[in-house]
């Protein structure tokens, strides 16, 4: 027996509650990380790196991604197996990206692995704002917007291996960027502690920085190595 609604404002409700449930469930996120690292702590670790078929990087913060996150500490991943990566769709951005977004896995390789990996696991969750172009894009345009080693030079604190406190190194890029950052630490080959990685946030737009609705879990010391390059 077919069944149909006499009710034309019962169906518009229904449509729009369905519309409404496609809309949350495409945008699963509340903000982004925008996530650079620093090369010389990525290779000064046991397990090492190979430089990209391409050459050593410059000796600068790579891009690591930008990944949609939640409010609550959680984040969707690997959200659209029917979409994935495509080196075609950026093929006008591969150069650039080659010196914004280096690989610094083994074997050396030319990065398209990295980016793949970044698209697939973060890049699909961000579909309702972000085509696979936009979304490489749009990363690269924000490491333009902030320069993490001008700012932290700019403080006196240089790559060479020494060591400097977590709270000047925060407070030199609050200083130049307006937003506080959060900084992630690795241990090089001896143990020590040293900056790896500076998150910085993005809202669910992808439009432009803002506060950090939440950090991740972890600590660095008091005191951390800068590493050269």
């Amino acid at each position: 027996m077919k069944m149909q609604s006499n009710n034309p404002l019962l169906l518009i409700k229904l449509l729009a509650l369905h519309s409404l449930l496609a809309l949350s469930a495409a945008q699963d996120f509340d903000f982004f990380y925008f996530v650079q690292q620093w090369p010389g702590s990525y290779c000064d670790t046991k397990q090492g790196c190979c430089y990209p078929s391409t050459g050593k990087p410059s000796s600068d913060f790579g891009i690591h991604g930008l990944w949609p996150n939640r409010n609550d500490g959680s984040y969707p991943s690997n959200c659209d197996s029917s979409n994935p990566f495509d080196a075609s769709e950026i093929s006008d951005l591969t150069s650039y990206m080659q010196t914004q977004w280096p690989t610094l896995a083994c074997p050396s390789n030319n990065g398209l692995t990295f980016w793949g990996h970044e698209w697939d696991k973060h890049g699909t969750c961000s579909e309702s704002v972000l085509n696979q172009h936009d979304y490489f894009a749009t990363t690269l345009s924000l490491k333009n917007e902030i320069n993490l080693l001008q700012a932290l030079q700019s403080a006196g604190i240089q790559p060479n291996g020494q060591k400097y406190s977590l709270s000047s190194i925060k407070t030199a890029i609050q200083q130049a960027s307006g937003y506080t950052p959060w900084v992630e630490c690795n241990n090089d080959s001896s143990g020590n502690s040293q900056l790896y990685q500076i998150y910085l946030c993005v809202d669910s737009s992808a439009s432009g920085f803002i506060e950090c609705p939440v950090f991740p879990r972890g600590s660095c010391g008091s005191s951390i190595e800068f590493p050269s390059f």
